[in-house]
């Protein structure tokens, strides 16, 4: 009664001998509970109906001085106006390092590198008051400041 691997996966259905076809996940019968079948939780009812708002400034410069004093403006601005204030908080330095030869044409060996760093801090302002982003707007920074301005 020896049966062949072709009889085996036509009486199980698979042609793989054995294993059963996978299986797709169907809507949980309890409607929209933000569970699925097997009760884990998929994000959709767990959040809360009204999120904080938060707004994140982030503030970029070549030099460390000049973007110090830009984020101190900023934290003077909301503070004047009762706004919660996270941060500065310090970004990781980009580096753009440059190597180029020191003459036209002879001499491979001798190089000259030179780099960029672009310094970064993040402030985050929570539950901003329209007052507070209207200030923010007309503030007046010094040149060579780069902000982008989010809203969470």
């Amino acid at each position: 009664m020896a049966q062949t691997k072709a009889a085996k996966s036509a009486k199980s259905g698979t042609a793989s001998g054995g294993k059963s076809p996978r299986r797709v996940r169907q809507d949980s019968p309890q409607g929209g509970s933000g569970q699925t079948a097997r009760g884990r939780a998929t994000g959709r009812a767990g959040k809360k109906a009204e999120a904080p708002s938060r707004l994140r400034i982030r503030v970029r410069a070549y030099e460390h001085g000049v973007l110090d004093g830009a984020v101190k403006q900023i934290i003077d601005v909301a503070a004047r106006h009762n706004a919660e204030v996270v941060g500065p908080v310090p970004l990781p330095i980009d580096i753009k390092k440059y190597t180029v030869n020191r003459s036209t044409f002879i001499d491979k060996d001798s190089r000259e590198q030179f780099e960029m760093r672009i310094h970064k801090r993040m402030i985050d302002i929570l539950n901003p008051a329209p007052k507070v982003i209207e200030a923010l707007t007309n503030i007046d920074l010094p040149s060579g400041v780069n902000i982008d301005v989010k809203m969470m």
